[in-house]
């Protein structure tokens, strides 16, 4: 029997518009869906279980992507101590988790009733988003999986008798960058995972049927995202593949570079082929994983990307590049006044709130959603609606978010154009022939053993 979960409130259906807004029109630059087809009919008793890897983020995109259904969330017990945010967060569908390391043993207990509200929104046909690795990570690196999300799709499946089927839907998230705005995003849904074949094993050997599960989940998930399993050589990996190599790999192999969908099969293939051959020729790995931590602390040094190297910028590059900045002068100003409080805002308390590194997107969103977006857009609109009149607030709603967007590219643009400076300087000449000759030697020594 199909059953039809809780209609969100107006309040709600406005929010996640303006949510929409913040999240989609102006901090990501474009959001990738692949599999939505996957995603079983609201209605039916759903889990999606993802990888964690961009703390807020990641619930935020799958709630504004699957727009039809009630979704519940399981979020961290220290964000509920507000008793205005607490109601706030649970009219959204969030539930506290509460853990040992932070609120301590005896909070362990309450974490009954959060299981039992999240079964009874899967029996209500709802949709419930969980994370099993219950926190978390810092690196493009899947960790282990706990059983909890299976214990509340089974424990809910009983409570029906074991008559309506429940869905465990694998999904993941990745992102071309997890700190900077304006990059993109990917939402991966896999085919869903009917529990009903195994209930009958179910009810004789619970813990081996969800191990079973389990294993077969987080394989579908490792399967889609990118798994950096070398976690000693991590930051080598993860470096070259950002690289020109990562990009040359992928148009050499028939990817596209700079679509992240693609690009993301690409440093899969990459990323297990660099793997392999660790194992196979740990030596010459070891020297190449070597010379690639003293290149990326040459670039550190001096200020400068790969990417530059990759072109190989002359003197005409810095010239074309200032002479584009200082053209683009007069709207990069008409443009930064009414949008300037949101690169000010997060820069004044992010070093200050924000101790691990992947809360800084997240941290960026909700200070746009709650502050620097509402001051930048109510008072403006406001005075240009007494003052000018409704269709000048009007234009100006309109523009803002291309103003932001404008804004960003030219601070972008004037780094490239200090880093192409930075590249040409006279000074700098012997250092980057240096690095130069390091970086081919590199990548030629990379290749040869890839191939």
């Amino acid at each position: 029997m199909k059953r039809t979960p809780r209609d969100h409130s107006l309040f709600l259906k406005a929010f996640r518009l303006y949510l929409q807004y913040v999240n989609s029109g102006l901090y990501f630059r474009k959001e990738h869906i692949i599999g939505l087809e996957n995603v079983p009919v609201d209605g039916t008793p759903c889990v999606v279980v993802s990888n964690h890897q961009n703390c807020l983020n990641d619930p935020l995109c799958v709630c504004l992507q699957l727009t039809d259904r009630r979704m519940n969330f399981i979020a961290r017990a220290n964000v509920f101590k507000n008793p205005i945010f607490n109601k706030a967060l649970r009219a959204m569908g969030l539930l506290p988790a509460y853990r040992m390391s932070h609120e301590g043993f005896s909070a362990i207990n309450k974490n009954r009733s959060t299981m039992d509200a999240a079964g009874q929104a899967l029996t209500d046909g709802e949709t419930l988003m969980l994370y099993p690795e219950a926190d978390h990570q810092d690196k493009r690196w899947l960790g282990t999986f706990k059983l909890g999300y299976l214990r509340i799709a089974f424990e809910a499946a009983e409570k029906m008798g074991f008559e309506q089927d429940v869905m465990i839907l694998p999904s993941c998230n990745h992102y071309s960058n997890y700190f900077h705005a304006r990059t993109d995003m990917l939402i991966k849904f896999d085919k869903p995972i009917s529990l009903k074949p195994y209930y009958e094993r179910y009810k004789e050997s619970p813990r081996e049927v969800m191990v079973e599960i389990n294993t077969l989940v987080r394989s579908r998930i490792q399967d889609m995202m990118l798994h950096v399993s070398d976690l000693e050589h991590y930051d080598e990996i993860d470096f070259l593949r950002e690289t020109g190599y990562g990009h040359k790999y992928a148009r050499e192999h028939g990817f596209k570079p700079n679509y992240l969908p693609s690009r993301l099969l690409s440093d899969q293939q990459l990323v297990d082929k660099m793997q392999k051959a660790t194992e196979e020729r740990p030596e010459e790995m070891e020297a190449i994983y070597g010379d690639t931590k003293s290149y990326a602390l040459g670039l550190k040094e001096l200020g400068i990307r790969d990417w530059l190297f990759r072109h190989n910028p002359g003197i005409e590059a810095p010239i074309l590049r200032g002479l584009g900045l200082l053209l683009l002068l007069p709207l990069f100003i008409i443009s930064i006044i009414p949008t300037c409080l949101m690169f000010i805002i997060p820069k004044l308390f992010i070093r200050k709130l924000i101790k691990d590194q992947m809360f800084v997107s997240s941290f960026n969103v909700g200070v746009s959603v709650f502050v620097s977006v509402p001051l930048c857009l109510i008072p403006p609109i406001v005075l240009l609606w007494v003052f000018c009149g409704f269709w000048w607030a009007l234009g100006y709603f309109i523009a803002f978010p291309f103003m932001f967007i404008l804004a960003w590219n030219y601070m972008r643009l004037f780094l490239k154009f200090v880093g192409s400076c930075t590249f040409v300087r006279r000074k700098n000449r012997a250092r980057i022939t240096e690095l130069r000759e390091q970086r081919k030697s590199i990548f030629e020594r990379l290749n040869a053993i890839l191939k």
